[in-house]
């Protein structure tokens, strides 16, 4: 049960009301979790402004950092917005799983980012040495790293504040692991 109320359009800013208004058009409604970020004045803004800037990872990677980061963070909203968006994204059921492990046995490339996504938030950012080499290893940059610890980074705040404030689901629940 959420412990902060969803807010409707009408509760928040003209700012966010005019945020909400593009959700609904691009998304078709606004998701819980970021109504929730409307509780702040800035708060919406800045985290939809971080989380669409332009990466060296493509959306499909995108998710597999998601789904890995979401798990390690326990985050029940994330986990089942990202395995809606990893279905649209061309994942099976059983990829996502797999990805919520921190792993990929279908693809050796999307392996290496899943095992680093989820060194780096299980070690807080004291990853690991040798999952960082083989995450080169597998064909990765140094600005893919960078891009990937921002996307780490990104996720987190999501984790944290649903973590937090517990948003109620409005996309099916994951299933357990």
């Amino acid at each position: 049960m959420s412990t902060f109320n969803i807010p409707k359009r009408e509760e928040v800013s003209e700012a966010n009301q005019a945020i909400f208004d593009q959700l609904e058009k691009q998304v078709g409604f606004v998701p819980n979790l970021y109504a929730t970020y409307a509780h702040s004045e800035n708060a919406l803004k800045n985290y939809l402004d971080f989380s669409g800037a332009p990466s060296s990872l493509k959306a499909k990677e995108k998710e597999a950092v998601n789904l890995a980061v979401s798990q390690v963070n326990n985050c029940a909203y994330c986990l089942a917005a990202h395995t809606a968006i990893g279905k649209m994204n061309g994942y099976s059921d059983a990829q996502i799983l797999e990805l919520r492990q921190g792993k990929a046995s279908f693809d050796s490339k999307l392996d290496a980012l899943a095992q680093l996504a989820k060194n780096i938030t299980e070690n807080r950012g004291y990853t690991d040495q040798a999952v960082v080499a083989n995450f080169f290893e597998a064909g990765w940059t140094k600005e893919n790293l960078i891009d990937t610890i921002s996307l780490v980074g990104d996720k987190t705040i999501s984790n944290y504040i649903n973590n937090t404030v517990k948003a109620t689901l409005d996309f099916p629940a994951a299933p357990e692991l």
